[in-house]
């Protein structure tokens, strides 16, 4: 297996994500190379009227016929969800998007010769704006983690990361849409408070932080540095930075970081 295009993957759990992922694939591949398994029939039909992908009853019918089989589950069913195909996961590929399993977890399961990447996405590659981090185990070759970078790439940009990163990671990019949106819907109250209708206020802050992103993302210059060029000297930005600063912003949200890494640790620890 070479590229997506040579692929066969399936995918069990077809919620958010789940779905997410297949309207990607599809974009990409035949429908007839990928297919889907959930105990919702109901959503199950509807995904496969929609993409017309391939449709399994079970999840070992799925097994069967995927060599990439994508668990989009939520991390309270992947103890089952593993129990029911691990005789059937010889030298396939298992990639786990399940929040706080650990990759020995699921090595603990379906045996420690497997191939695993463990993938933390975030709600962003709803809309193709995600940041996925994927972390292999020792197995996985080098074919597989690009082939899993091509998968997610679809979704946004991807990162590779040694395991030990991901509690961080999940305190950074997969808690991290939410401190944006506190953020934009500060600003957009502060507009408010100073007597703008709320829609213009809440898009002339939407817009202003997803061209800040794309500004770091796309320059070659540090956020102090961009932050420097808006700052003039006696203005206003400035003013508005010292409230910020003063109240201990960067502080507050390093220390967000913090916490959201601690308790991802702790509930890893609890993982299946």
């Amino acid at each position: 297996m070479d590229s997506l295009n040579d692929s066969t993957i399936g995918c069990i759990g077809i919620g958010n994500m789940g779905g997410a992922i297949i309207a990607g694939l599809v974009k990409k591949i035949a429908p007839d190379r990928i297919h889907s398994f959930d105990t919702d029939s109901e959503k199950l039909k509807r995904i496969h009227q929609q993409y017309k992908i391939g449709m399994a009853e079970t999840p070992e019918e799925l097994l069967k016929r995927c060599q990439v089989v994508i668990l989009a589950v939520k991390p309270d069913v992947i103890t089952p969800v593993l129990n029911t195909i691990k005789k059937l996961v010889s030298d396939k590929l298992i990639v786990s998007i399940a929040a706080g399993i650990s990759i020995k977890s699921i090595e603990d399961i379906i045996g420690t010769d497997k191939n695993i990447i463990r993938v933390m996405p975030n709600t962003p590659a709803l809309i193709g704006e995600g940041m996925t981090v994927i972390s292999p185990n020792e197995r996985v070759s080098t074919e597989y983690i690009g082939l899993v970078k091509e998968i997610f790439s679809l979704l946004g940009r991807v990162m590779v990361l040694p395991e030990k990163y991901m509690d961080t990671v999940t305190a950074l990019s997969g808690c991290g849409p939410a401190y944006g949106f506190t953020l934009i819907q500060a600003m957009a109250d502060g507009g408010v408070k100073m007597g703008m209708p709320r829609d213009k206020a809440l898009l002339l802050s939407a817009q202003t932080i997803a061209g800040a992103a794309k500004l770091v993302l796309e320059s070659n210059d540090d956020p102090i540095t961009l932050r420097g060029r808006v700052t003039s000297p006696g203005g206003s930005t400035i003013d508005a930075v010292h409230i910020l600063e003063r109240a201990g912003f960067s502080g507050i949200v390093m220390d967000a970081i913090e916490v959201a890494t601690k308790k991802s640790e702790k509930l890893g620890s609890n993982d299946t």
